[in-house]
């Protein structure tokens, strides 16, 4: 088991909550514990988010709530300029499916051919997937109308809440700092993808919403959804971890008396 000082926040220790649940999980199969755990998490956070969008489509859109949401939208539609147009197409574009989804597949190909095991490439495809299947299942099941301003873009067919450009953002470039967090040994690295975990997702929502795609709200309820959900990767594949080791006997029943191969393999 690696020293606190060497842990990354893939590498779950003997005390962790992780490890308690793979202890008690450790009859089932492999794989089996994070599915189970990732899934109860994804139908918590959907009802949750579905029940956020429930009330501002159709509780609070009449009310202070939703006039001060429209009013934020109209302020930044009169705020346009013929260059900030031009640039928040690029922006906006940057938390895109196919900019998403080619990224995840370039950094999850890169994480599974450089450091030959699961954890690092199955945390990137897991909180893109993830992230866009609980995207997909609140906006179908909350209606919710584009901002009351003139939209720079084709609206696509799903609710407005919440913003899947903002939550696939997240999910993505923090899933990436995470893995420099991991196995980056250079400081500056380590830092450059934790700055962009928040620069970019910031850009991303912020355009969208001069571009009159989305109520301030959809974006905080993007980040939300993509926030909560890498988080909740992050615990999952740490428990797979744990209970990998647990099973190969890399560490015992109670969860303790790690060894490094642990490490290696998971």
């Amino acid at each position: 088991m690696p020293t606190l000082s060497t842990r990354g926040p893939l590498d779950p220790g003997p005390d962790d909550r992780e490890t308690a649940l793979a202890v008690r999980w450790r009859r089932l199969r492999e794989g089996v514990p994070p599915a189970l755990y990732l899934l109860a998490c994804a139908v918590v956070l959907t009802v949750a988010l579905v029940g956020v969008g429930w009330v501002l489509a159709k509780v609070v859109n009449d009310d202070g709530i939703g006039r001060a949401d429209s009013a934020v939208s109209r302020w930044l539609a009169g705020e346009r300029t013929p260059g900030l147009n031009d640039a928040t197409r690029y922006t906006s574009g940057v938390g895109g499916t196919l900019t998403v989804a080619a990224l995840a597949v370039v950094a999850v190909a890169f994480a599974a051919l450089a450091w030959r095991r699961w954890r690092e490439p199955m945390l990137v495809a897991v909180a893109v997937a993830g992230e866009v299947a609980i995207f997909l299942v609140v906006t179908m099941l909350v209606d919710r109308e584009r901002p009351p301003v003139r939209h720079l873009d084709e609206a696509p067919p799903t609710s407005s809440f919440p913003s899947g450009h903002t939550a696939a953002t997240i999910a993505l470039w923090g899933s990436l700092a995470v893995l420099a967090n991991e196995r980056a040994r250079s400081a500056v690295v380590r830092n450059l993808f934790l700055v962009l975990a928040f620069v970019v997702p910031v850009v991303v929502a912020s355009s969208r919403m001069y571009r009159g795609m989305h109520y301030l709200s959809d974006v905080l309820g993007g980040m939300l959804l993509g926030g909560l959900w890498l988080l909740a990767t992050v615990r999952g594949v740490r428990l797979g971890v744990a209970h990998w080791a647990i099973r190969h006997g890399e560490a015992g029943t109670d969860g303790r008396q790690w060894r490094g191969s642990a490490v290696r393999h998971g």
